[in-house]
Parts: C-alpha cells; structure tokens; sequence
C-alpha cells in the first residue's frame, strides 16, 4: 500500500473533486485558480527539466564497441517496440472509437490546422532561435537538441565531465522541485476536477469508465501476445519457456509495487536465470526501467485519442496517426528517464498539439487509473528487450551457444 499511496491519493481528490463539482455545478469555478496555480508551476518546470535530464541520459553513456553495440541495440529495440505498442493502441482506438469519445467540448486549438506538414517537420528537430528552443511550444526540438548535446558531451570524453556533472546536478535539484510540486497536485487536480465536473456534468466520467475498459484489455492482449513474440524472435521455443518460466516475479513484483525501479532488483535476477549476457541485462534492464515503457505508450495513445474527442478534432490521417505514435514514443522511452515522467509526457502532449491547459487534468486522471497495468507491461517489456538485444548482438544461436 505504500507504494500506491501518492496514486490513491490523486484518485481521492478527483472522486472529492467530482463530488464538489456535481453539488456545487456552476459555482465549482471559484475552485478553478486552485488548479491553475498546480498547472502553471509543473508548466514552467517542464522545459528546464526536459532539457536537464535528456542531456544527463545520454551524456552519462560509456564507451567501448563492444558497449556501442549493445547501446544502438538497446535503442534500436526500445524504438521498435515502442511503436508496434503505438500501433497496437491505435488499431484498438480505430476499431473502438466509443471507448475514447467524451461528450465534453472546449476550444479547439488553431495550431495543427494552421502549419503545413513541412512546417511541421522542420518544427520537430528544429527552431529559428536558440531562445525558442526553451519554449513549451518546442519540446519536440528541445528534446532532439538535448540529445545531439548528450552525444556531443560523450564522444568529447573526461574534458567534458564538469559538463555532464552540472547536467547531472541539474537534473536532481529540478527532479526535487518536481517532488515538491507534486505535494500541491492533490489539491491543484482535485479542484481542477471540481470546475471541470461542474462546468461540463458527469459525462466524462463514464468516459473514464470505457477508456479503462479498453486500456485494460489491450493491455491483457498485448501482454501476452507481443512479449511471447518477442521471446519466440529471440529463441525460438526455448525462449519463450526461458521468458515465461521467469516471469512471474517480476510481473507480481511491478503489480505490488506499482514502480519500475522498485521492480529492477526482481527483473535484473530473471534475465540473470534466463541466461542473458551480464554486459547486456545490466545494460538493457537499468535503462529500460527509466527510457522504455510499453505500457506508458499504449497510454499515451489513450490520451491522444481523449483529447481529439474532447476538441472535436479528426484522430485520422497519416499525419495525425504518425504525429500521435511519435508522442507516444517520446512519453514511453526519452520522456521515460525524467522523474513524473507520466506528467510531463501528458504536458508533451499538450505543448505540441497547442492544447489549453485544462487539458492536463483530464489525461492526468486517465494516468491514475491505467498506472498498475501500465507497469506491469513496463517492467515486463524490459526483459522481453534484453532477449532481443542478446539476438542482436549474439548472433540468432546465441541461446544455443549460451547452454552449451
């Protein structure tokens, strides 16, 4: 219970928050600036952080080729699986549209309608001024230009280290004021919950009902399906009784806890039993707690589709679907390595698609209510990695050699 405490906590304050918003109807406005003060703090620290902990990441790789290889494996497979998560999600979203669609209507944004798709594209890796870049409107280029800084610090080596420590640093006091804002967050949501409730009616809350639903079954679905893939790509039949056979832990162990970190000692001893080369698992299950996390992706994918109901807009299109599954991405594996990182890809999200603020706390709750599932496939998804990347880097009789 200690670990689901923070999260049982938020849930409370949405359900308080229902309740005044219901009673009070009109009137829960006044609770509004509550929310707006949450909002405004967590915007302004998201840029900062971003910037901090996406350099830090990737500034602090090694080196080696050997450590090379493993590393553009490990990246090659955490984008890979990330996006046949994105598709999978948005497949069943496609297929089940009622489960998305809230009866709620705000202000439709201008900004996806008035860029062109070229513009769009420059807009993702780049902007005309380095001041821009620190703007929410940029986390897209931000995010591309953290990560060429990050190379850029590691290929320079031992010169460079005061800079990789004062991005580490950066990146612990900024993580810290997260924690403290976070603090605010029952209050700041539940209000937020109050206004929207009273201003809008019941309605989104049964859309809270089916979007769960849908979560949880695609969820299940994939849970079984992709990873028995994943093992069977990686080692025929023996590794699929290699995955399974050592699963149970850590799938109990990410339900109990509620945390990929907390599931990292469980998962780093079943790829040790499923034979997994040291250098790769303790590469691959680390990293993958912090940067690769199926579950977020499927859940970003959710949360899209929500938004696009609620503004009314068409989640159609190759455009809009490849946009959508890029977010999804970035929220499951770079948005991954910053602390709340859940938040903080809800307000990628919301940046890129120019979307007002109330849009946050609807997502917000969304994320409270898929968070047990989201982690199980989270933590179970890493050692279904680390099986791909012992394929790529070993060779397709790596198991073979490995038994012998």
């Amino acid at each position: 219970m200690k670990n689901y405490r923070f999260p049982l906590i938020l849930l409370t304050s949405v359900i308080i928050g229902s309740i005044l918003g219901i009673n009070m109807g009109a009137r829960a406005e006044v609770l509004k600036p509550l929310g707006d003060i949450f909002l405004n703090l967590m915007f302004t620290l998201v840029v900062p952080l971003v910037f901090f902990a996406t350099t830090s990441a990737i500034a602090n790789m090694g080196s080696g080729q050997r450590f090379k290889k493993v590393m553009s494996s490990t990246f090659i497979v955490f984008l890979g699986t990330g996006l046949i998560a994105a598709f999978v999600m948005v497949a069943a979203v496609k297929i089940f549209p009622g489960a998305t669609e809230m009866n709620i209507e705000l202000t439709k944004p201008e900004s996806i309608e008035s860029i062109s798709a070229g513009e769009q594209l420059v807009g993702i890796f780049t902007t005309d001024s380095f001041i821009d870049l620190f703007s929410r409107e940029h986390m897209l280029a931000l995010i591309f230009f953290s990560l060429l800084l990050g190379f850029a610090i590691t290929t320079v080596g031992e010169k460079a280290k005061p800079l990789a420590n004062f991005m580490n640093a950066g990146t612990l006091v900024l993580t810290k004021m997260v924690n403290l804002v976070m603090y605010y967050a029952p209050i700041g949501l539940g209000a937020y919950f109050a206004y929207l409730v009273g201003s809008f009616g019941t309605d989104l809350l049964e859309t809270y009902m089916k979007t769960a639903i849908l979560y949880f079954v695609v969820a299940a679905i994939f849970f079984v399906v992709a990873y028995t893939s994943y093992a069977f790509a990686s080692g025929g039949k023996k590794g699929i009784q290699l995955f399974w056979g050592n699963m149970l832990s850590p799938t109990v162990t990410s339900l109990a806890t509620c945390s990929s970190m907390a599931s990292l000692p469980v998962n780093l001893e079943a790829t040790e039993k499923m034979k997994i080369p040291k250098d790769i698992r303790e590469t691959v299950i680390p990293l993958g707690a912090s940067m690769h996390k199926d579950g977020s992706v499927l859940g970003v994918i959710v949360k899209i589709a929500v938004l696009f109901s609620v503004f009314n807009m068409d989640f159609s299109g190759f455009g809009t679907i490849g946009l959508a599954m890029l977010i999804a991405v970035l929220g499951g594996t770079v948005m991954g390595a910053i602390p709340s990182g859940g938040m903080i890809a809800e307000m990628l999200i919301i940046s890129l698609y120019g979307f007002p603020m109330e849009a946050l706390p609807i997502i917000a709750a969304i994320s409270t209510i898929i968070d047990a599932p989201a982690t199980a496939l989270n933590v179970t998804g890493d050692n279904a990695s680390a099986m791909l990347v012992a394929r790529r880097v070993e060779g397709k009789d790596w198991m073979e050699k490995t038994f012998t």
